[in-house]
């Protein structure tokens, strides 16, 4: 059985890292994950092409979107994020689009000491802005706050927040220090994105900051929040958390997170 995970760009990514061990801890012989370039234009050409080997697809950066419209069946959480990380391949043939970065952030969250009432600001408005608005949700924050580059991308938003229950606000990509001052920080934006910002932002230590980028790390920005004194959650920790729900549902078995986790960790290690 084959898996993969696609998108662009995609060389630097440990997801074949952290499932290939999961497949030999779990004694799943046969079973291959490799990575696929892939733009998000050329998504639904490739998932039509694949044969019946292919047991799902990891989705990153751009393709979130473009994977919740090809699919057969959407979960819930999927529809009202209105993106997918995930297609899993049934036995009819059809493809299953789920969220796991949303129950992922959860768990990452909920583990750095975010509880319900949190302030939350969320620098980017993409798909992975999409599951911190629903993750954001789901710990019970007070309201949130999507920073963007385009005002309209905030109005994108604004049914993902209104169908998961969490008041929404915009905010323009200027650089104020306040974006930095709630409780919660997210940046869902690419690598060198949100770095400008770094000299700007009036971090408090009370703050976590959550940065999706885990190459290179720290971040700029990351790096700020911790000379602060801040709680500070890498992009490897999500890694983890949404492929171990992925894995599941491609293999029908339980996750080793323990050796997921210590395969992904030698691999940093070793970077």
């Amino acid at each position: 059985m084959k898996a993969a995970v696609v998108g662009r760009p995609i060389a630097h990514s440990l997801s074949p890292v952290i499932h290939e061990a999961g497949y030999a801890a779990a004694g799943l012989t046969g079973w291959s994950y490799t990575r696929v370039d892939c733009a998000a234009d050329e998504l639904a050409g490739l998932v039509a092409g694949l044969g019946p080997e292919w047991a799902g697809l990891s989705v990153t950066m751009p393709g979130k979107e473009a994977a919740l419209a090809l699919a057969d069946e959407v979960s819930p959480v999927a529809a009202a994020v209105g993106a997918a990380n995930t297609l899993v391949r049934r036995p009819d043939g059809t493809w299953y689009a789920d969220n796991t970065d949303v129950a992922g952030m959860v768990d990452v969250l909920t583990a750095a000491g975010c509880a319900a009432g949190a302030t939350v600001t969320v620098l980017g408005a993409g798909g992975t802005a999409r599951a911190a608005v629903a993750a954001a949700a789901r710990i019970g924050a007070a309201e949130v706050t999507v920073v963007a580059r385009r005002p309209e991308a905030v109005d994108e938003l604004r049914p993902v927040a209104a169908a998961v229950g969490v008041p929404l606000a915009g905010a323009p990509w200027d650089g104020d220090p306040a974006h930095a001052r709630a409780d919660l920080v997210v940046s869902t934006v690419p690598k060198g994105v949100a770095d400008p910002l770094a000299d700007n932002f009036d971090w408090r230590p009370a703050t976590v900051f959550f940065d999706v980028v885990y190459d290179p790390w720290p971040t700029p920005l990351a790096a700020a929040a911790l000379a602060a004194g801040c709680r500070v959650v890498s992009g490897l920790d999500l890694l983890l958390a949404q492929a171990l729900g992925q894995f599941e549902q491609f293999t029908g078995v339980s996750a080793p997170r323990e050796a997921m986790a210590a395969a992904l960790a030698e691999a940093r290690a070793a970077a």
